[in-house]
């Protein structure tokens, strides 16, 4: 019966850690393959007292959505302007339609607006001051709508190290 319970104990072990090193595979090709586009920030709160040197992110792409009038889960249609900034085309249930030039970023949408699951980041403590001049969030993307923030940019485009 011992050598049971080690058995489950270790087959559990190898599956979580399988688990753990695909997902780490996935965003680490999501970053080396992954388009990236510019989502304009809306104004918020910049910072968060109670959880440290943090800043809670709003995009303007999810301003202006009834989260009630849509479904729990979709995909936002975006389409890049010259300068790589993304303009909201359409919320969809699924992948397709999409035309050529479009992106998608998938979404659940809250009690009053969409998330699409980068609206929070975290720097070192005492950086607030830099990034308080944010203006865009920069995300990249991959063809089935799966997004990663990489970092936010100013109002020239140039990401705040």
């Amino acid at each position: 019966m011992k050598k049971i319970k080690w058995s489950i104990i270790l087959i559990n072990l190898f599956l979580l850690l399988g688990y753990f090193n695909y997902s780490v595979v996935k965003k680490e090709a999501l970053l080396s393959d992954g388009k990236l586009i510019l989502l304009k920030l809306a104004p918020i709160d910049p910072r968060s007292l109670m959880q440290g040197d943090f800043m809670r992110l709003r995009y303007d792409i999810s301003t202006n959505i009834k989260a009630d009038s849509i479904s729990k889960r979709g995909y936002c249609v975006v389409k890049l302007d010259s300068i790589g900034i993304a303009h909201m085309v359409r919320l969809q249930k699924g992948i397709s339609p999409k035309m050529p030039d479009e992106f998608l970023i998938e979404y659940t949408a809250g009690n009053w607006d969409i998330n699409i699951g980068a609206e929070s980041y975290f720097f070192e403590e005492g950086q607030s001051g830099k990034y308080e001049k944010a203006k865009y969030g920069g995300v990249k993307v991959d063809n089935k709508g799966n997004s990663l923030l990489v970092g936010l940019y100013n109002d020239q485009f140039i990401k705040i190290e």
